[in-house]
């Protein structure tokens, strides 16, 4: 694995990249996270044989802070296509979480004759989440304290073992950062009263026979509960649901292995033909 900074659509980023070849997969992570929680990934799906990249977003982990972008779902579609294309590969696999996998599905509803393959992991976008959740959201965006990041820690990952001190410290550190103030105010602010705006599910769920879709929850995850991953389920026709135990909002990052299983599986076509321990799959 290998990273570097990039310039896309007038933004410097941090890339992670690992493997090659023409099988390209993009990861994109959720609000107030970075490429970093995707480390123990990286590797296994380049052993699969994908060329993988994760990402910093703007206002994020190392990508360029302040008030020189602006927050909302399609200026970081925007940014995402501007990777993409830097990349140069029309075989796209992507794969986002949380705010990342709204991201994503507006990025496969603009190209969807390039997407083989869309993975979305405890996903906003499908459908309003009205202005309480809003609200919330919003409130958690803002305060990067260590105590509140420790509380938003917890909160995302089920086995609390997993929230070390080194985990923390960093955390603390990359968003206080300079400029992730004023990022995260604007996050904030975009959350509060926008992102309501941008949802995307009846536009995916117009290319999802085109598309191949898959979606993952974690069955513990409380702030964004398993009854929204069941919803979109619905409403996108064809869609795949993995539910996996023992994991919150990020069962990538709690129980990789697996995940990456998940993945591979559903996108060489042949979900479930192996045993997923802990998991239960729907569609």
């Amino acid at each position: 694995m290998i990273q570097y900074p990039l310039g896309a659509a007038g933004t410097l980023t941090r890339v992670l990249e690992a493997g090659r070849g023409d099988k390209t997969m993009l990861l994109v992570h959720g609000v107030g996270a970075r490429a970093d929680r995707w480390r123990l990934n990286l590797e296994g799906f380049a052993d699969a044989g994908y060329h993988a990249f994760a990402i910093d977003l703007p206002g994020h982990g190392l990508a360029a802070k302040g008030t020189g972008f602006t927050h909302s779902v399609p200026n970081y579609a925007m940014f995402a296509r501007a990777v993409l294309d830097d990349v140069g590969s029309d075989r796209l696999y992507l794969v986002g979480t949380s705010l990342g996998g709204h991201i994503l599905a507006t990025v496969a509803c603009e190209i969807p004759e390039k997407v083989a393959g869309l993975v979305l992991v405890g996903t906003l976008g499908m459908a309003p989440i009205g202005q309480e959740a809003r609200e919330r959201t919003a409130g958690l965006i803002g305060d990067t304290s260590p105590e509140m990041v420790d509380r938003k820690l917890h909160s995302v990952l089920h086995d609390d073992s997993l929230v070390t001190a080194e985990l923390h410290r960093e955390e603390v550190r990359i968003n206080n950062s300079p400029g992730a103030a004023e990022s995260f105010e604007r996050i904030s602010d975009y959350f509060a009263n926008h992102i309501d705006d941008h949802v995307v599910g009846e536009r995916l769920a117009a290319v999802a026979g085109d598309v191949p879709i898959l979606l993952v929850w974690g069955r513990q995850d409380l702030g964004f509960p398993l009854a929204m991953g069941e919803a979109a389920h619905e409403l996108l026709a064809g869609s795949r649901l993995a539910i996996m135990d023992d994991a919150a909002h990020a069962p990538y990052f709690e129980r990789p292995d697996t995940f990456n299983a998940i993945v591979t599986q559903f996108l060489a076509g042949r979900l479930g033909d192996e045993p997923l321990d802990g998991v239960e799959l729907r569609g």
